[in-house]
């Protein structure tokens, strides 16, 4: 059940940049008037983890290839947006909360997305030191190596 919507310059896939980390412009999560009690304390948080719904993505795609290579890989070894549960995770820049509205920066949500859920980010808790996505790493490296990126 969502608890918001996204209010977002992005209006289609090609719009938004592929991670939001990459993402300088403002957006908006609507909290819906049910759900607003649950905003109590959000101020404190610099950053929160939003859960939202890729409702424009596919759902039959299990393989795919990425933005970063030409090798395919199953969807739950990527972050790919078209999944059988599309549900998208991003850490956003708490800017703001006007009511029942959350202003965020970070966030590479499509226009009118749900919002399934919010929760404080914290780099003691959530962060691991370390972590790492190996065919990720392989690619980034041989892109260094030809002199691209």
């Amino acid at each position: 059940m969502p608890i918001g919507v996204v209010h977002s310059i992005y209006k289609s896939k090609g719009d938004a940049p592929f991670q939001g980390r990459d993402a300088s412009e403002i957006t908006e999560l609507e909290i819906y008037p049910e759900f607003t009690a649950g905003l109590k304390d959000i101020e404190d948080a610099t950053h929160l983890i939003v859960l939202y719904w890729l409702d424009r993505a596919r759902r039959d795609i299990l393989q795919t290839k990425t933005p970063h290579g030409p090798d395919v890989h199953g969807v739950f070894a990527c972050r790919s947006p078209n999944r059988p549960n599309p549900i998208a995770f991003c850490v956003a820049e708490l800017l703001s909360r006007k009511g029942n509205r959350l202003v965020v920066q970070g966030l590479e949500a499509l226009d009118g997305s749900p919002v399934v859920d919010i929760k404080p980010y914290s780099s003691h808790i959530d962060s691991v030191p370390g972590a790492r996505i190996r065919w990720f790493d392989k690619q980034k490296n041989v892109k260094f190596e030809k002199g691209v990126g």
